[in-house]
Parts: C-alpha cells; structure tokens; sequence
C-alpha cells in the first residue's frame, strides 16, 4: 500500500488539516472532580482523539486512568469515575506531535517524586525538548515515554529549590517553547502559559472549585463560570486557602497562535476576550471584501467553513447554502484501496447536496488548504454534482511553514503553498478560480489595523516563517533523534 494510500484509508479519511495537538482540563475542590474533568475533556475532544487520561488525588492518594482512543470510549462507565476518587483532578485529550501512540505516551504524567506526588499535563511542543532529555539522559535520568512532556517531571525532579511550586517554575524557566500547562501535587492545582501565550488557558469557577481549561467550551458543559484568560507567563497557584497568581518570567510581547481563531478553537468557546464564532465570520467578511466572486451560493465546505462562509455570504450578499452535506459518523476504515473503490475518496466524509449545486456558479469557503488534497477532492465532487462554475475562497493565508508549536504540520515539502504559487495551486485542485485572504486582512479581522511587522500581535509563523520561540531542537538536529526514538519504540 503506497503512502497515499495509506492517508486515505487509515486516518480519519483524508482529513487534510492541521490537527491541534492536545487540551488540557484541571479542576481543584469539588467532590465530583474526575466526572467534571471527563464531561470537559468531552468538550475538548476536538483537540485530541488519540487518548484521554485523568489522574486524581483524595487527599492521601493518587489515583489515574488512561486510554487510547476518545473520551466516551473510556470515562463513560461509573466504575471508572468511581476508581477517579478526590476533589481533585487534571486531565488530558492528546493528539500526537512528539512521541508515538502508545500507552505509555498518554497524559496526565505522573511520578512520585522526593516531596511527593506529581501529575503533569501539557497542551504544546517545548522547542529544546530533545536537547534537555539528551543532557538529562547523559546525567542519569531514566526516560519511560518518548513524550516532550516527561522532561518536564525530570527537571523538577532535578531542581534545588524547596517548594513544589517553586520547582515547577524552575523547571520551566529551563525550557523553550510553547505550552499551557496544568499540574496537580497533593496539595496544589498549578496552571501556567509559556511567557509568548502561544497557547491558550482559561480559569474558571464552579461553585467553591477552580477550573483551568484549554477552552471556555469546557467551562460551559459543566455549567462553570469562565473568568479569564490566564495571563502569558502567569502562573496560577490554587489550594484549600484559594487561588495566587504570580508572574515569575520575564513577559516579552504575546504572541497568541492565530490558528486557534481560524480553526482549532471550537466556535462557541470564547479566547482571548473575542468570540471565536464571531471572529470567523469577520474573517469571512474580509475574504469577500478582498475576494469577491460573481456567483450563485455561497457553500462552506463543512464544518470548519462554515462561520466564514456565513460571513462571505452576508458580506457578499450572495445566499448562503448547505451544498454539502457532512457525515459525523465516520470512523476509521481498513477498506482495501481498490481501484473500483478508490474514487470514493472523500464521499465517505462529505457529499454533495445536488439540489443546490446542479447549474449554479458556486464559491467554496474553507478555513485554510495544507496539502491540497481534499480540495481537490471537494472540487470535483462539486463540479459532478452539476456546478457550472467552482470558486474557492481561503479564510486564512496560505500556509507555507511548518508549526513547531504543537500544532502536527506536515514537512514544507508537502504543504501546498509552500511548493506552488497560487496559479499553479488554483491549477491543482482543479477550481476556475482561488483566492486567500490578505494577512493584513486577517489581522483587521482580529481586530488589529494590519500586522504590525516589527511586532507582530500574532503567532502567524504557519504563514510567513516569523518563529516568535527559538526552535532549539530544530536547528540542532536533536528533534530529528528523538523522531526516529519514538519510530523505534
């Protein structure tokens, strides 16, 4: 089975996006901790569909379950939440970026240490990772996971310092990168963001009980109060005395993923004091200011177009139509890639409403392209459901750098933009004609006048190549050990 093959017939059908790397969910003072923790983790599955964990504390011990798979697989059951005793608990959603799927990969980590128990669970991709577990290994460490995460629990291990909380810190005053961080001691629940805010945290309260969330969507299910944003390099400390706040790193400008209001974010979470639905449809409204197009209907391709192409619609004053259907109940499938079945390709995931396609000039509206290979696939199924005309417009700009962030980017060499000009991309998915939106004016959708080059509001390294954190690893080679470790492992 080639490489192509394999796309499609063993992840998620061709699911041609960057994937968010993980979501993190922690909870301090409430007697139904680890069932408030899986009901967030349910709201945050959009981050991570690998694995789900939860690990608790009852005030004398730990307590932790891990599982692969998604989150109603393995924390549905009362005898499971039941074993999750405490008031007490952090969990985890995980998507792959460092390390392989496996078991012994799965989040939260815990060890015991010399002044007692750790959990750890991180959202991100510390950049110096490789080279951190290199020294450590070289000075007597013993690793069990090929995860970025587990150095994390060896440097504190390691620290000097007296105070759990102070070791946490000094831990991470040794690491490069970007990280939302939630971690759980026998007495203490310590949240914290890497100094830049790369990627998001948000505090909230349920009754007496403090909650830290990737996304205000996991405030929500649990009927919690959403708070605030927890701040760049803030650390938040809570226990039975309520929570401290500290700012122990020294803040240079926030530089917030830009992606996670394109696409990551689930739309009805709020980030950053903006809703991520509403920020869409700007992005939407902009693209058809910048891009309009003389057609018929405005079809988003579902579900992460859909915001977007409501706002090109009402911009463009063209209707907004559901030209394609998305079915929500595909897995993974191990169909053999037939010749007589290959075509079918994307159908398994979207079909085409030919009631609103059949003779219409149509414009596709979709969050960003990074291989071109579902595009293509959408074109087509769209031009044989009748469209005389097929456009595609863009809400982001063309990604053409990989993310080391945590976000899992295909190599330059297969993203879409980075090997064609836009012609030649409009030429490979087969559109009549194709359009991004300006980076200028997807910051005017964020709210900003256009992007401040000297000091960008933004992580928007996907697009332009501007890295905001030093990729240690990177430029050492060291990420590429580690790489072939978890492929041994």
């Amino acid at each position: 089975m080639t490489e192509q093959d394999m796309d499609l017939f063993t992840t998620p059908f061709d699911d041609d996006k960057l994937h968010e790397e993980c979501g993190v969910f922690g909870i301090y003072g409430h007697d139904e901790a680890a069932a408030l923790a899986a009901l967030g983790l349910h709201a945050l599955q959009h981050r991570g569909q690998e694995a789900a964990g939860i690990v608790s504390h009852d005030g004398r011990h730990f307590h932790s379950h891990k599982a692969m798979g998604k989150v109603g697989d393995s924390f549905s059951s009362e005898e499971v939440i039941n074993s999750l005793k405490g008031s007490a608990a952090v969990g985890h959603n995980r998507y792959a970026t460092t390390g392989g799927t496996v078991i012994r990969n799965v989040q939260p980590i815990f060890a015991d240490l010399a002044n007692g128990g750790l959990a750890v669970a991180h959202n991100g991709n510390l950049t110096n990772a490789a080279t951190l577990r290199k020294q450590l290994v070289l000075e007597g460490s013993i690793f069990q996971s090929t995860m970025d995460t587990e150095v994390i629990i060896h440097l504190v291990a390691n620290s000097k310092k007296i105070k759990v909380v102070d070791r946490i810190v000094d831990a991470m005053h040794k690491i490069t990168g970007a990280y939302s961080l939630v971690a759980l001691t026998s007495k203490k629940m310590v949240g914290m963001r890497d100094p830049h805010g790369v990627r998001p945290l948000v505090l909230g309260k349920l009754d007496n009980a403090y909650i830290l969330a990737s996304e205000t969507c996991a405030l929500d299910i649990i009927g919690a109060e959403f708070i605030r944003d927890v701040a760049p390099g803030e650390v938040i400390v809570i226990d039975e005395n309520g929570m401290s706040s500290s700012h122990p790193f020294t803040p240079p400008a926030p530089r917030f993923c830009i992606f996670e209001h394109i696409y990551f974010a689930r739309p009805d979470s709020v980030l950053e004091n903006r809703s991520v639905y509403e920020v869409r449809k700007d992005i939407g409204r902009q693209l058809a200011i910048e891009n309009p197009v003389d057609v018929d209907a405005v079809i988003p391709v579902p579900d992460s177009g859909t915001p977007a192409a409501i706002g090109y619609a009402e911009q463009s004053g063209v209707p907004f139509e559901l030209g394609i259907i998305r079915n929500h109940y595909v897995g993974r499938t191990f169909i053999e890639p037939t010749d007589q079945i290959r075509h079918l390709g994307v159908k398994l995931k979207h079909n085409a409403n030919r009631a609103m396609i059949e003779g219409k000039r149509v414009v596709l509206v979709d969050d960003s392209i990074v291989r071109g290979t579902t595009s293509t696939k959408i074109v087509q199924m769209v031009r044989e459901a009748g469209a005389t005309e097929v456009h595609m417009r863009i809400a982001s700009p063309p990604t053409t750098h990989s993310c080391f962030y945590g976000v899992d980017t295909p190599s330059r060499q297969k993203l879409l933009a980075a090997q064609y000009d836009l012609h030649a991309m409009c030429k490979f998915i087969g559109a009549d004609s194709l359009s991004f939106i300006s980076l200028d004016g997807l910051y005017k959708a964020m709210g900003e006048t256009s992007r401040n080059a000297e000091l960008p509001q933004y992580c928007d390294a996907c697009f332009t190549g501007d890295y905001p954190i030093d990729l240690v690893d990177n430029d050492s080679g060291a990420e590429k050990e580690l790489t072939l470790l978890a492929e041994r492992s």
